[in-house]
């Protein structure tokens, strides 16, 4: 018998597992949990089962059993897809990481995005790509020469771009294929790669004037390396554009000027990254405080800023 990332590969669990995600879709944790415990009697390895467990031990106020199954669903999903790392790290069962398990994120926006556009934008009212096209456009003359979309998604920032002015070439990197699939259906991308983007860059080192970075930095902690890597790629009077959720004082504290929320997005401080780009040999240009989206209905602080390589 053989277990997947969705279904157990025994029925008998697979219908112990249904009614359990019933029950705790209901608000009955306990009587999830039991019903996850007996599915997993049937299946010990099963890491979706861990996971479902933990999520219903941690609704029901058992936080030292919570910890116990997301570790073991850590142990049965090595490439992280189910990210019980960043749960475990957001429980104080683990280090904070410098950033999520490439599994996870990629996981997360493949099955994503045939509804990503109608969620972010239809829903949420996501607005980061129009924030900082327009401080792009405020800052210098469009076009915007070259242009590198670094987690370009489906490729709503490069729509943003397009109407502040459009680019004389354009290049994409995303970690999901999926989202470049979508992201080449657009037909306005020069060259798209599926890949992590300071790997993909430190390999492979193109040239531009312009990198943008909306909501990416999100699925980051440590932005250090993210600096390093888009620094050598600008050219002189080049320019880094990029969103972050902002981190409070009372979040950042006097830890790296980064934090893990319960949301499983990181969210950082302006004073954080002008660190950053001064190490990277990169000047401020502009920032603002913005909403960015909306987040279980409430506006999502952000902050959208623009970074140079002097001249």
């Amino acid at each position: 018998m053989t277990t997947g990332p969705h279904s157990s590969g025994d029925l008998r669990a697979d219908r112990r597992f249904s009614y359990g995600r019933d029950f705790l879709a209901r608000g009955e944790p306990e009587a999830a949990a039991d019903l996850f415990s007996q599915a997993l009697e049937l299946v010990p390895g099963w890491a979706v089962g861990h996971f479902a467990l933990a999520e219903a031990l941690e609704a029901a106020g058992d936080a030292a059993g919570a910890r116990a199954a997301f570790a073991r669903a850590a142990d049965c999903d090595p490439a992280g897809e189910l990210g019980a790392p960043l749960h475990l790290a957001r429980l104080g069962a683990a280090p904070l990481p410098d950033a999520p398990p490439e599994g996870h994120v990629r996981a997360l926006f493949d099955d994503y995005a045939d509804r990503f556009e109608a969620s972010l934008v239809g829903a949420l009212d996501y607005a980061a790509p129009q924030r900082l096209a327009a401080l792009v456009a405020a800052a210098r003359p469009a076009p915007f020469g070259r242009v590198l979309d670094a987690g370009c998604g489906t490729g709503l920032m490069a729509a943003a771009l397009a109407a502040a002015g459009g680019w004389t070439r354009l290049d994409g990197i995303d970690l999901s294929g999926e989202m470049i699939a979508r992201a080449a259906a657009r037909g306005v991308y020069d060259s798209l790669v599926v890949g992590e983007i300071v790997a993909t860059l430190t390999a492979s080192p193109g040239r531009y004037d312009l990198v943008t970075a909306a909501d990416l930095v999100v699925y980051l902690g440590d932005l250090g390396p993210f600096f390093a890597a888009v620094a050598a790629v600008l050219d002189p009077g080049g320019v880094l554009a990029l969103s972050i959720e902002l981190a409070g004082e009372d979040e950042a504290g006097d830890g790296p000027g980064w934090v893990l929320r319960d949301s499983l997005r990181f969210a950082h401080s302006p004073g954080y990254l002008a660190a950053l780009a001064e190490t990277a040999g990169l000047v401020p240009i502009s920032g603002e405080r913005t909403i960015l989206r909306r987040d279980r209905g409430l506006p999502l602080t952000g902050f959208v800023a623009l970074f140079g390589k002097p001249a």
